[in-house]
């Protein structure tokens, strides 16, 4: 099977990838894999609509996380860096919210969810990210699928 990455119906500023797409409603996330969209997601914001959705209306972002954080593989990327935040450096995106409250929001998520929050310092960087870890997902998940149709007694791969 060709790899084909899934772009949510509702992203709307999505990525452009090297590689083939297709349109489809995700349960979680924003990107996935065509055959480990119940596996695998990638939930991508921009600063402001991270810090809107951290902060003003985290009660449907929780059960967004709820989802994510029952797959094998998960996360949120930020199209910004962490850095600039909390130096105060990126104070029009933030509305008045404290970068600590950012920070300790960031915090929360990967402690209570175990979905990791990848700063990416840009929309580009977020892009290559989320093109490499859906990649090593799935390589890695077929790895470990071949690994144990072996150890059934499935054969040999060849």
């Amino acid at each position: 099977m060709a790899f084909r990455i899934i772009i949510d119906t509702r992203e709307k500023a999505e990525y452009s990838f090297a590689c083939p797409v297709v349109h489809q409603k995700l349960d979680a996330g924003d990107y996935s894999v065509e055959g480990f969209a119940q596996r695998v997601a990638v939930e991508r914001k921009s600063l402001p609509d991270f810090v809107h959705t951290v902060i003003h209306d985290f009660d449907r972002f929780a059960g967004e996380l709820g989802k994510l954080s029952e797959m094998d593989a998960a996360c949120v990327v930020v199209e910004a860096d962490l850095d600039e935040v909390l130096r105060g450096l990126q104070a029009d995106a933030l509305r008045s919210v404290s970068p600590h409250s950012v920070l300790g929001a960031t915090v929360h998520i990967a402690l209570r969810w175990h979905v990791p929050i990848y700063w990416c310092g840009s929309r580009q960087a977020a892009c290559a990210f989320t093109d490499a870890f859906l990649r090593t997902f799935v390589r890695l998940a077929v790895q470990q699928d071949d690994a144990h149709h072996l150890l059934r007694g499935g054969g040999h791969l060849g």
